[in-house]
C-alpha cells in the first residue's frame, strides 16, 4: 500500500524517518511532504494514489477526499476530527482515525497556566514592571478554596481535576454526558450545568465540538456565572458564542477568560471581538503544541497507520 504524509508533525524528520521504517519493512511505500498546504489541488495532488494519507490540524475537505478513489484511511495525528470532511469519507466506506490521548498532559498543564495568569496577572505584570510609569502591583487571587466546574469530564477533564484538587479546590461538573467513575473518586461532584455555571468560581470547557455542544455556552448561559468568576476555553471555539463572551467581559458581567480556541484557527480577523474584550487572556490554540506531545502524536499516528496495514485498525472514528 501507498502511505502519504501530508504535512509535518511537528518533529525532527529523523524521528519521521524513524517511524516510518517499520512501514517500510513491511512492504509498503511511504512518501513524505515535510511542508504545510491548505490548498485543495494542492493537497489533492500530494493524496495522489495514497491508500493511505495522515495528516494532522490542517483542513482536509471533501473535495480533496473525493479525487482519490484509492483512500482507504484518513489518519487524524490529532483529537479532534472536525476539520476532516468526514461524512464523505464515511459515505465512501473509508475509515477516520484520530489519535486521541497524545496532548492530555499538555492541555491541561495550558489550563492551569490559563487560570494562574488571570489570578495572579502574570502577563499583565510582566507589561507593568517594564513600564516607564509603574502603575503598581496587582493583588490577585489564589485556587485553594474556589469552586471549580469542568464541562466534560473525560481523559482531559479528569486530569485538570486532578490537579485542581491538588491546589485545594473544589469540584463540581455538568452531567451533560455519562458520569465518569474516576470523577466521583475524585471527588468531584455532578450537577446540572446551570447550577455548575452558578456556583463556580472557575468554569472550564473540556467537551468534543459536536451539533449538540455547538453553542454549549450561549449567551444566556454565560449570564448564570458569577461576577467575579473566570471562564477557561482549551476545547474548541464554538462551544462558546464568543460574542456574548465578549460582552461579559466588557460589561464586567464576568472577571475574565483564558482562551485558546476561536471560531477559527490564528491569524484572528482584527474585527474579531475576543481580540479586543477586557480581561481576555488569547493564546494561538497551542494548548496541544509541547516537545513532548508532538513525540507522543507522531508515536501514535504511526501506530495507526501499521495497525491498519496489518488488518487491525484502532482509534478509528464510530460512524453516525
Amino acid at each position: 500500500m501507498l502511505v502519504k504524509l501530508l504535512e509535518p508533525l511537528n518533529v525532527p524528520d529523523s524521528l519521521i524517518e524513524k517511524l516510518a521504517e517499520l512501514i517500510k519493512q513491511k512492504g509498503h511505500e511511504f512518501v513524505y511532504y515535510n511542508n504545510k498546504t491548505t490548498d485543495s489541488t494542492e493537497l489533492a495532488k500530494r493524496s495522489e494514489g495514497a491508500d493511505v494519507v495522515m495528516i494532522a490540524n490542517n483542513p482536509y475537505p471533501t473535495e480533496v477526499i473525493d479525487q482519490n478513489d484509492n483512500l482507504k484511511l484518513i489518519n487524524v495525528a490529532f483529537t479532534g476530527v472536525d476539520h476532516v470532511g468526514i461524512a464523505d469519507a464515511k459515505k465512501q466506506d473509508i475509515l477516520v482515525c484520530n489519535a486521541a490521548g497524545y496532548a492530555n498532559q499538555a492541555v491541561t498543564e495550558l489550563t492551569i497556566g490559563l487560570v494562574m495568569d488571570l489570578y495572579r496577572g502574570i502577563t499583565q505584570g510582566n507589561s507593568d514592571v517594564r513600564a516607564a510609569d509603574y502603575p503598581g502591583a496587582y493583588q490577585g487571587n489564589e485556587i485553594k478554596g474556589k469552586t471549580v466546574g469542568i464541562i466534560g469530564t473525560g481523559q482531559i477533564g479528569i486530569e485538570v481535576a486532578r490537579l485542581f484538587k491538588a491546589f485545594g479546590a473544589k469540584l463540581v461538573a455538568s452531567n451533560q454526558a455519562s458520569i465518569n467513575p474516576e470523577a466521583v473518586e475524585l471527588g468531584v461532584e455532578y450537577m446540572d450545568l446551570d447550577d455548575v455555571l452558578s456556583q463556580s468560581d472557575i468554569v472550564t470547557l473540556h467537551v468534543p465540538l459536536l451539533p449538540s455542544t455547538k453553542g454549549l455556552l450561549s449567551k444566556e448561559k454565560i449570564k448564570l456565572m458569577k461576577e467575579s468568576a473566570v471562564l477557561i476555553n482549551c476545547a474548541r471555539g464554538p462551544i462558546v458564542d464568543n460574542d456574548a463572551l465578549a460582552d461579559a467581559l466588557n460589561n464586567g458581567e464576568i472577571a475574565g477568560a483564558g482562551i485558546d480556541v476561536f471560531d477559527m484557527e490564528p491569524p484572528i480577523p482584527d474585527d474579531y471581538r475576543l481580540l479586543h474584550a477586557k480581561n481576555a487572556i488569547l493564546t494561538p490554540h497551542v494548548g496541544f503544541l509541547t516537545d513532548e506531545a508532538m513525540e507522543l502524536r507522531a508515536q501514535v499516528a504511526f501506530d495507526n497507520t501499521i495497525a491498519f496495514l496489518e488488518g487491525n485498525p484502532q482509534n478509528v472514528m464510530k460512524r453516525k
